[in-house]
């Protein structure tokens, strides 16, 4: 599968997840609150520009890009407790997607991956999220490690 495919069927997996299954009302709806460019930045191992929402009006998703864009950027969707079953049935179709489960982190959580893009989605409660590093410069190993030192400081604030 190519890399532009795999990318774009992770991206759709997060839009499904956010439109499919509306977030259950919380405290914390909006993603770009929930982490601080020098959180994002620390566990990036670069400098980032502020989070940015999707559109304005959605705020379920959020992006933090590198100060230089060719380095990377990462992705923050919220979403309830079925938008992260949903997630999991993706690895039973014909989609070329994996699931592996991630002990220890939330309620439950697991690893998406397509392709060379990965996602961690965690479940905390009624609610849940998925925190994704888009990098050609990192490894798959190195993009989860960084996806579950953001996932831990989500977790903080939900």
């Amino acid at each position: 599968m190519s890399r532009i495919k795999a990318a774009a069927l992770l991206g759709a997996a997060g839009f499904l997840f956010a439109v499919a299954a509306p977030r259950a009302a919380a405290a914390k709806d909006e993603a770009c609150t929930l982490l601080t460019p020098a959180q994002v930045g620390h566990a990036f191992g670069a400098p980032m520009q502020p989070g940015a929402y999707v559109t304005p009006k959605f705020k379920e998703t959020c992006a933090w890009t590198a100060s230089d864009a060719s380095k990377g950027y990462v992705t923050l969707n919220l979403q309830d407790a079925a938008g992260f079953q949903s997630g999991k049935q993706l690895s039973n179709m014909s989609t070329g997607a994996a699931i592996t489960p991630l002990r220890g982190m939330g309620n439950d959580a697991y690893y998406l991956t397509v392709g060379k893009n990965v996602g961690l989605v965690v479940r905390k409660g009624k609610a849940s999220f998925r925190v994704a590093v888009y990098s050609d410069e990192f490894s798959m190993e190195k993009k989860k490690s960084v996806e579950k030192a953001l996932a831990r400081q989500v977790l903080i604030r939900l």
